[in-house]
């Protein structure tokens, strides 16, 4: 009963009741807005980390000191394949595959391209979690001989084997030295910083290290799997300790190594995009006050409007407490229509956000009943004077109003 004459009180003024409800609907839509650009971004960071491999952890070139002069983080590396054969003793460990980099051109046939070597371990697949699409990857066998044999990112294959030939067996020339293919990896796109994934060929980092950068001795990073993800922070502590026994640091010489995870590198990207978030959220958060505040004042002067309505009702039997609710009901109904064409009018804007700016999101569905709920207790809150103000009018005086 209650409802029905509230919703018949809000049919009379159509135009202003979907007015007042303009402030609660342009709210939630950018709470919804906002909650997907974020969750989107979170989810896209997230995928960008866990295809970069599993549970890895990355030891890279730290600092050295050469005649008194510092190189830098990465100026020079110390890390050796030997450093990767005792990292892979560790219990908590369930790869390592030392990394050996550099750019070649590469040629087959009459067509050319210019690309990145990726010398590795066999054990790369299962770190990067990267599946081979067409024939097989290198063996350990050919990692002790140092093999001729390649495997193919999926750009270098539409590059030099434009004709869609397969190019399993065919000869790939790297700074002279043929290299046979053996396999091809599975398309893998653009990384999290705009970069090619399948713009790559891999070998065996022996092979890189004797046939093709002509450094024997060091290389460029260590890939590390730790055996699960709980055990992540201790493979570090592990893989940090080892290699400051095995290239004699002690305290208070710094470390010529870094060793990071995959969840640090994830925190320090996701940090910029909560901020944004939180940003756009108080923006948002605004919208609804403002549509609240848009409630009580149409609240009021419906209360204003109506004061010979609710004398009569008075007088007739009605009590404070039937007035109070009706004015209340009238309240949530228009904040909770507003709510939910806020979330429709948010989907849609989320829908254009994803066109036009090419942005990921993503809006947890928990976040329906979320935006739905707060605009009602937006309602609840801001209709609760105005409802209280007319339950208390007086019926005598309400009656003379004029």
């Amino acid at each position: 009963m209650t409802l029905r004459l509230a919703l018949e009180a809000l049919m009379r003024n159509r135009v202003r009741s979907l007015l007042t409800m303009l402030g609660v609907i342009i709210g939630v839509a950018a709470v919804i807005i906002t909650v997907a650009i974020g969750a989107g971004a979170a989810s896209s960071i997230q995928q960008q980390i866990n295809g970069l491999g599993s549970n890895m952890v990355i030891v890279l070139p730290g600092s050295v000191t050469q005649s008194g002069v510092r190189t830098g983080l990465g100026g020079s590396s110390t890390l050796t394949p030997g450093d990767g054969l005792a990292i892979a003793q560790s219990p908590y460990v369930a790869a390592v595959s030392p990394v050996v980099g550099m750019r070649v051109q590469a040629v087959s046939g009459g067509n050319n391209w210019q690309t990145t070597i990726a010398g590795v371990a066999p054990t790369y697949t299962f770190i990067r979690d990267w599946p081979i699409d067409q024939g097989t990857f290198f063996s350990q066998n050919d990692t002790a001989s140092a093999a001729k044999v390649c495997v193919l990112g999926q750009t270098v294959v539409r590059n030099l084997f434009p004709d869609g030939s397969s190019p399993i067996g065919k000869v790939v020339m790297m700074r002279g030295v043929p290299f046979t293919v053996v396999g091809t990896l599975a398309a893998r796109g653009q990384s999290g910083i705009g970069q090619d994934q399948d713009d790559t060929v891999v070998i065996p980092y022996t092979s890189a290290m004797q046939r093709v950068t002509g450094q024997t001795t060091y290389v460029n990073m260590i890939m590390v799997s730790a055996s699960d993800a709980g055990r992540i922070q201790a493979v570090q502590g592990e893989i940090a300790q080892l290699l400051e026994q095995r290239h004699r640091i002690a305290p208070p010489n710094q470390d010529d190594f870094q060793v990071r995870n995959l969840a640090d590198i994830a925190n320090a990207a996701s940090s910029s995009s909560a901020v944004m978030e939180a940003l756009l959220a108080s923006v948002a958060a605004v919208s609804l006050v403002v549509g609240g505040i848009g409630i009580m004042n149409i609240m009021l002067v419906s209360v204003t409007e109506r004061t010979r309505e609710i004398g009569l009702r008075r007088s007739v039997g009605a009590r404070a407490v039937m007035i109070l609710r009706q004015f209340l009901a009238e309240s949530i109904v228009l904040s909770t229509l507003g709510g939910l064409f806020g979330v429709a009018a948010g989907l849609l804007g989320t829908q254009i956000v994803a066109h036009v700016a090419k942005w990921p999101t993503l809006v947890p569905l928990q976040w329906f009943f979320i935006a739905v709920g707060f605009s009602a207790a937006v309602g609840v809150f801001f209709g609760y004077y105005p409802a209280l103000k007319a339950s208390r009018l007086n019926p005598i005086d309400a009656l003379r109003f004029e």
